[in-house]
């Protein structure tokens, strides 16, 4: 296992999941920090890039998804996922923070939220990979219909981000935070570093990231658009942060 991209160790003991996240269309927005703050728990710091809040809206496959020693089943281990997501931090270590997690599986809609504390919310989605180099989504929730729906296209080589640049900050993170029985809990996850391509994303509808009113002034135009084929994960069980 390579760990020399890595900015923190992984656990010691076993992990508990493996996945594939599969044909990611990663779209972001500056935003409201004080808009945001609603959204985290009080012990997480918003995590800044220059002094800048962002949130990423990213639609793509989850493929393979089983528990460590098991093999995938095909109509319970794929499905379509589209999250939003917050950059946090906690005593020196950065991760995600979900807003959403809307996805197409009743089984993770329902197994997640009780395992993990993720906020699931169960939408249809369509998604598919188009000759643009890029990908085709829609998505609308079940409960309030919210809804994502446009196509992404890529451009120029495949990447891998510089040190200290913005895009590093984005990608590499090897961790996610969640707030479980009243306390801030977290969650290790391990994958080599992101391969990305820049990207430009046509976007129809998108009352999905609207609906958290996060001072965004173009929902439709994201600030920036990379797209990837994908990583292959490996996720650890929550545990609390405690007094780090």
């Amino acid at each position: 296992m390579r760990t020399d991209h890595l900015p923190f160790p992984m656990p010691e003991r076993k992990h508990s999941l493996e996945q594939n996240w599969v044909g990611l269309t990663f779209m972001h927005w500056e935003v409201n920090p004080d808009l945001l703050r609603p959204h985290i728990p009080e012990d997480l710091e918003i995590d800044l890039f220059e002094g800048k809040a962002y949130i990423g809206t990213i639609p793509f496959r989850m493929e393979k998804v089983r528990p460590r020693l098991f093999p995938s089943i095909s109509f319970i281990s794929n499905f379509p996922e589209f999250n939003i997501r917050a950059y946090v931090t906690k005593n020196g270590k950065s991760g995600v923070y979900f807003l959403t997690l809307d996805a197409q599986s009743y089984i993770t809609c329902i197994y997640a939220p009780f395992s993990y504390s993720l906020p699931y919310r169960y939408a249809t989605c369509d998604f598919e990979k188009n000759e643009k180099g890029g990908f085709n989504w829609h998505s609308r929730r079940k409960k309030g219909g919210m809804s994502l729906k446009g196509e992404s296209s890529s451009q120029g080589p495949i990447l891998q981000a510089e040190k200290g640049s913005l895009e590093e900050f984005l990608f590499e993170r090897y961790c996610l935070y969640v707030s479980h029985k009243g306390e801030t809990c977290r969650a290790y996850t391990y994958h080599k570093p992101w391969k990305y391509r820049v990207a430009e994303a046509k976007i129809i509808e998108n009352s999905l990231t609207d609906s958290y009113n996060l001072g965004i002034k173009n929902i439709l135009e994201p600030d920036l658009v990379h797209v990837s084929e994908g990583v292959e994960v490996l996720t650890w069980n929550i545990e609390p942060t405690g007094d780090e």
